[in-house]
């Protein structure tokens, strides 16, 4: 997959992203609130730090957690993104681009949280919430 920029939208077009996505492969995220704010695991497409919107005054922002802010629009109620807020990066719903560039599932986290009514037949890199958040602790993140 080449680094082309994508263009996606939310349902009724108020709000445009574009980006560069910063891996070659889609993210899901099985943790009961993606599951929850996406009725399923939450597939994404994470950007690299050159990322635009137009329309930001129709984008609220939700904080989560401690570490993180998730953002919908507010005309119709898309969901957009996730941002990671200690370093400000962002993950954006594949469905939101119309064309991913061929891109495919890659990897899955909080896979400990997965219920038993779905699952997925690629082959990924699969991590518990636990080492996810050991990997982020190692890195230097506070939680």
């Amino acid at each position: 997959m080449s680094k082309a920029e994508l263009t996606g939208h939310c349902l009724c077009g108020k709000v445009t992203v574009t980006m560069t996505p910063a891996k070659p492969h889609l993210e899901a995220c099985h943790c009961e609130m993606c599951r929850r704010w996406c009725g399923s695991a939450y597939i994404a497409v994470q950007g690299d730090d050159q990322v635009s919107f137009t329309g930001e005054e129709f984008i609220t922002r939700y904080t989560s957690s401690g570490w993180a802010e998730r953002g919908f629009c507010s005309q119709c109620g898309s969901n957009l993104f996730y941002c990671f807020t200690p370093t400000g990066a962002y993950s954006f719903l594949a469905g939101l681009f119309d064309d991913v560039g061929g891109m495919t599932l890659g990897e899955e986290i909080f896979v400990d949280e997965q219920p038993d009514y779905y699952g997925f037949t690629q082959k990924t890199v699969r991590k518990t919430g636990p080492e996810l958040i050991a990997e982020a602790k190692e890195a230097g993140f506070e939680f």
